[in-house]
Order: C-alpha cells, then sequence, then structure tokens
C-alpha cells in the first residue's frame, strides 16, 4: 500500500510536469512581448466619456459587456438624455445591461469562437497589454480573417478599427542571431495604408478606450477609494481623541 501511494504520487508529478512547462512556456511567451504604457486615468472624465463612444461604437457591435449597464455612464457625467440620444443602440432602456446584438452562434460561424465578454476584460489581461493589442494589428493573408496582432499571435478577431488605425504589415529592418546561431529576421510594423487618424490621434483614442475598460472593470473603484480616504482620515482623527483622552485619566496616575 505504501509502495502505491509513492507511485501514485510519482505518476501525477510526472503527468503535471508537462501541463507545468506549458504554462511557463507561455508566460515566457507573453513577458517577451514588449507592453507599452497605459495612459489610464479614471479621473479624465472626456477620455471616459470618449472611451464609452468608442466602445459601444466600435467593440459592442460584437463583444457584450454583460455584467455593466448604461445607467453606470452617469457616473462619467453623461445625463441620462444624452445616453438616450447618443449611446443607446443595442438596448431599450438605460438601466439595461450592454450586450451585443450578434449571436453567439454566429460568431462562432464567422470567427471560430464567440467574442469574449468584456465586463472585465481589463482586469484579466492588463490595461498595458490592451493598449499594446490595439496598436499592433497588421495584414496578414495567410490569416482567415485578413488580420494578425503582435500582441496576441493568430488572433481570431479581425481588426475592427482599421479604417481608423490603417493598415500595418510586418516589414524586414534588419537580422540578429538567433539561439542556435542563425541569422533571424528582425521585423517591424510599418504603416502601410493610413487611416483617418493619425498615429497620434489613433494612440490617443486607444488610450480613450482603455481608460474606459478599466473603468468598466470596477465602476465603484473612484467611490470606494473616496470613501476609502475618508474613513482612513477618521481614523487618525478617532486616534488623536483614544490619545488625548487616555492622557486625561492617566495623568493623576503615578
Amino acid at each position: 500500500m505504501v509502495m502505491g501511494s509513492h507511485m501514485k504520487k510519482i505518476l501525477l508529478l510526472l503527468l503535471g510536469m508537462p501541463l507545468l512547462a506549458f504554462s511557463l512556456g507561455v508566460a515566457a511567451s507573453e513577458a517577451e512581448a514588449p507592453l507599452d504604457r497605459a495612459p489610464v486615468n479614471l479621473g479624465d472624465k472626456a477620455s471616459l466619456q470618449r472611451g464609452a463612444k468608442y466602445f459601444i461604437n466600435y467593440c459592442l457591435n460584437c463583444h457584450s459587456a454583460s455584467y455593466m449597464r448604461y445607467s453606470r455612464l452617469q457616473d462619467l457625467g453623461l445625463t441620462e438624455k444624452q445616453i438616450k440620444d447618443n449611446l443607446l443602440f443595442t438596448a431599450d432602456k438605460v438601466g439595461d445591461t450592454m450586450v451585443t446584438a450578434l449571436a453567439a452562434k454566429d460568431s462562432r460561424e464567422w470567427y471560430g469562437s464567440a467574442p469574449a465578454d468584456m465586463s472585465v476584460i481589463a482586469r484579466s489581461r492588463t490595461p498595458d497589454w490592451l493598449y499594446t493589442y490595439m496598436r499592433t494589428f497588421y495584414r496578414d493573408d495567410s490569416s482567415p480573417s485578413g488580420w494578425n496582432n503582435g500582441t496576441f499571435r493568430n488572433v481570431a478577431m479581425p481588426h475592427a478599427l482599421y479604417e481608423l488605425q490603417g493598415v500595418q504589415v510586418l516589414q524586414k529592418v534588419g537580422s540578429r542571431v538567433g539561439h542556435e546561431g542563425k541569422d533571424e529576421p528582425v521585423m517591424k510594423l510599418v504603416l502601410d495604408r493610413p487611416g483617418t487618424l493619425s498615429p497620434r490621434e489613433y494612440d490617443e483614442m486607444a488610450g480613450d478606450l482603455v481608460n474606459y475598460l478599466v473603468f468598466m472593470g470596477e465602476p465603484s473603484r473612484a467611490q470606494r477609494s473616496q470613501i476609502g480616504v475618508l474613513v482612513l482620515f477618521f481614523l487618525v482623527i478617532l486616534y488623536v481623541l483614544t490619545l488625548l483622552l487616555k492622557l486625561e485619566y492617566w495623568k493623576d496616575v503615578k
């Protein structure tokens, strides 16, 4: 029985090693991809409003945000009338959640998989990853969608913002010695066909969109932070009063 128990542990360890190696390999490959710093500023209401507009006009065509209600956009300074007149395209009421009109069956047929829900995507992927991802699409005729991404290789998603950014291509800019001593090409993303926005304007747009995705992942974050500061301030005052009370009680004790 003892030998059997040890054998089971060894077998489980051996079976788990390939999975561990795969996980470490994935983590290493993701770590190798350089990420640009996302300009996140949850105090910039104008940026958040622009990001909400971009998300609803471009992302919500395929992606849902089923844990986010349109009414929370009032936290960004928008009125209920502004939301109804300008942003309520896939719902009937301001209290409805942000759900796409695209059926999951159709999305699986067209893209091979259902688009991810974007409610907490900034918390699962990180803002820097999203910001880099939105700016590293390039044309790839070998891909089923005709697009690929330098941050997410062989992604099924097409470049929904290409009309704004334009068309990027991978271009060889040099070579380097690889791990096996062989020359490997050094590739760089180059703008082949301009979009309706300049590169700077597109980066600003991507920053606004990521800023909104961060807000959407935790809409009460700013309010919670303010409450936290007030609580700490209250505790400091309470500590001072308690200390003064203690000194008053013990001043005659020797």
